[in-house]
């Protein structure tokens, strides 16, 4: 199946902007034309932008799906580096859920804290 970009940009949930900045800096290779010379994707495509866009969230810096991209490129003989840098990645990706899972055990707290100033200020005022 194909798409165009405007699909492609619905499926993937990038602005059509970021489809074409990212093709523009060899992130994801310039699609299929159709008749029209307009752009064409493939679930292929897709598939590549859902990891693109997982790779983003977790926060891997452009310049690093850039190098990961251009070793996929490569085919398999990169493969060795392609697991290296997510291996890392997944180690920073960890560490940065640890200090959020802190962050979040001191909003719970500020949290539980406020709901017993307010019981605590209802009693007063019933």
């Amino acid at each position: 199946m194909t798409y165009s970009i405007a699909q492609a940009a619905e499926r993937s949930g990038l602005s059509i902007d970021t489809l074409r900045y990212y093709e523009r800096i060899g992130l994801v290779d310039p699609p299929a034309r159709d008749s029209g010379g307009r752009r064409s994707y493939s679930d292929d495509d897709l598939g590549w932008l859902f990891f693109l866009t997982r790779l983003r969230t977790t926060g891997m810096p452009i310049r690093m799906m850039r190098e990961y991209a251009q070793l996929r490129h490569r085919g398999a003989a990169t493969a060795g580096r392609r697991k290296q840098m997510l291996f890392e990645h997944r180690t920073s990706v960890r560490e940065r859920i640890t200090e959020l899972q802190s962050c979040l055990d001191v909003l719970e707290y500020k949290i539980a804290h406020y709901e017993q100033v307010e019981h605590t200020f209802e009693g007063i005022t019933a």
